[in-house]
């Protein structure tokens, strides 16, 4: 239920791009909002690692679009290394 209410606050947030690593538990983030993005005019992705997932998203949000990634807690020590640079 709590994977479906961040979808859902994506959605109400106007998001233009969603992608996400599949892991339990936040599968159902892009579970939730895959079948629904070409209706609601979005577009989602599942992303080989969590790496591409995040660098995606941060694509997405540099061109202007309003993007989330998703990824279980595992996936933050493989996205570490961008995060980190992104600030210097």
């Amino acid at each position: 239920m709590g994977n479906e209410a961040i979808a859902r606050g994506a959605l109400e947030a106007g998001i233009g791009f969603a992608t996400a690593y599949p892991g339990t538990p936040s599968s159902e983030i892009m579970g939730s909002l895959a079948p629904i993005a070409k209706k609601m005019g979005f577009y989602a992705e599942w992303s080989v690692n969590e790496m591409v997932a995040i660098e995606a998203a941060a694509g997405a949000s540099f061109a202007g679009i309003r993007a989330i990634t998703a990824m279980k807690h595992n996936g933050l020590n493989v996205v570490c290394d961008f995060l980190a640079k992104k600030h210097q």
